[in-house]
């Protein structure tokens, strides 16, 4: 008897922790407003300006469920790692945010930051073993994935780019599914292929390649050229980073450099980028030009200390500055380069704390993880996922991006590696078991 009210315990704590994971999972992945209307945007809306009172209610509720899980769990210890480092970026965060035009708001965005990372590593301690984690990643992305297609086909107002759109007419014919807008469902489908390759290799063939190749097609026809050129990209390089860590990492470390210095010289260097024009290469990228042009002049004004966490790109005081009459790029939502993005938000030393953690340390962690006894397959998704993420970052601000998939997704990566370089993983554990890993440090 004794035996049967354990098995029935721990199927139970199963079937909880099923439903959490796949209630964060979709959270971040559809959202609170799948389809979003295309003609409710608005150039002139602060950024920030309205805050929706039941989306900070769930996502506090959800980090509350998942704080007190993750504390009864035998690898809470490696919760939120490494301490040391997150804590001087956050504290660093709150002082560069009393220097914010709205301290308040900054606020209210560093603890939503907070509650992101906790669930994104939540995700990773919540499954009793890797088996359960292979399962629910499988049901979440059939889910997004075919919900995705779903708006194509029934809804494709809502689900495709239109000319008759309130912003970027000329995105017409591109796909977005549930995601809102084609660069992020490209990114989003990418993240898509590599769960998929990693599923079918954890038992689910089938359901994995259907996955990766229904995924794979989305990016194709989202119109995501960054994503789509990435993906193949990014496959080579993890492949050589499994082989070669020295050169994968010289790759990685120069390619990040190098595309910087790049993009960023293109926008400020009529010659350089004339260069470029010459080799048949848009030196506006898309005309993120003008938007580099505006950050960097602005970095220059506040190099140390920044504007505070998410507190420069529309608000009003930018819309209401000398640069409104002169640039369309006062308008923009973020400075379309996550590097680029923290020298806004905190300076310099939030830039040097962020590389740290996003690129520096994972290096170390992908170095042990490969050469470590932990299930290859899963080192590998976290690897292709984070690499993908830090180029991506380029051409995009993801990191602390607190609501859609792309932060998420790369914190998984990141806390992962970390995990697989620390801890052990248990494949198929005893129905009492509750978490993925069971020992680290």
């Amino acid at each position: 008897m004794a035996d049967i009210a354990k098995t029935a315990k721990g199927e139970k704590s199963a079937t909880l922790a099923a439903f959490l994971f796949l209630a964060i999972f979709s959270y971040f992945w559809v959202g609170l407003n799948a389809f979003p209307d295309p003609n409710a945007a608005s150039l002139s809306t602060p950024y920030g300006g309205s805050s929706n009172v039941l989306n900070q209610l769930i996502v506090i509720a959800m980090s509350a469920v998942v704080l007190v899980t993750v504390l009864q769990n035998p690898a809470r210890h490696l919760l939120l790692r490494p301490y040391g480092l997150l804590i001087c970026l956050l504290v660093w965060l709150l002082l560069t945010g009393l220097f914010a035009g709205d301290p308040s708001a900054a606020f209210r965005r560093i603890v939503f930051a907070i509650l992101v990372c906790l669930c994104a590593n939540a995700v990773l301690l919540i499954p009793r073993d890797g088996e359960q984690f292979a399962k629910l990643m499988c049901i979440g992305l059939t889910f997004t994935v075919g919900l995705s297609y779903f708006g194509v086909i029934a809804m494709p107002h809502l689900a495709i780019h239109q000319a008759t759109d309130a912003l970027e007419q000329s995105l017409a014919g591109d796909w977005r599914g549930h995601f809102g807008h084609k660069n992020v469902a490209a990114a989003a489908m990418v993240y898509a292929v590599f769960f998929g390759f990693y599923i079918a290799t954890a038992g689910h063939a089938r359901l994995g390649l259907m996955i990766a190749l229904s995924a794979g097609f989305f990016v194709l026809h989202a119109g995501g050229k960054t994503s789509a050129a990435m993906l193949p990209a990014i496959l080579l390089l993890a492949w050589i980073f499994e082989r070669w860590i020295r050169l994968g990492i010289l790759m990685l470390v120069g390619g990040l450099a190098g595309l910087n210095a790049i993009l960023l010289t293109a926008a400020i260097s009529p010659s350089f980028s004339s260069l470029l024009a010459s080799a048949g290469i848009d030196p506006t990228f898309t005309d993120r030009g003008s938007i580099w042009r505006l950050a960097l002049s602005a970095i220059a004004e506040r190099p140390i200390i920044g504007y505070g966490f998410q507190s420069f790109w529309q608000t009003d005081a930018l819309f209401n500055s000398g640069q409104a009459m002169t640039t369309w790029a006062v308008t923009a939502a973020n400075s379309h380069n996550g590097y680029v993005e923290q020298l806004i938000n905190g300076g310099i030393p939030a830039l040097a704390m962020v590389v740290i953690w996003l690129v520096i340390l994972p290096i170390g962690y992908a170095r042990r993880a490969l050469a470590g006894h932990n299930d290859i397959a899963l080192t590998r998704l976290f690897l292709r996922i984070w690499l993908f993420s830090l180029f991506l970052a380029c051409l995009e601000s993801p990191f602390f991006g607190n609501s859609g998939p792309i932060w998420f997704t790369m914190l998984i990566a990141v806390f992962g590696l970390r995990l697989q370089a620390n801890a052990g993983l248990v494949v198929h554990a005893p129905a009492s078991l509750g978490s993925v890993p069971v020992r680290g440090k």
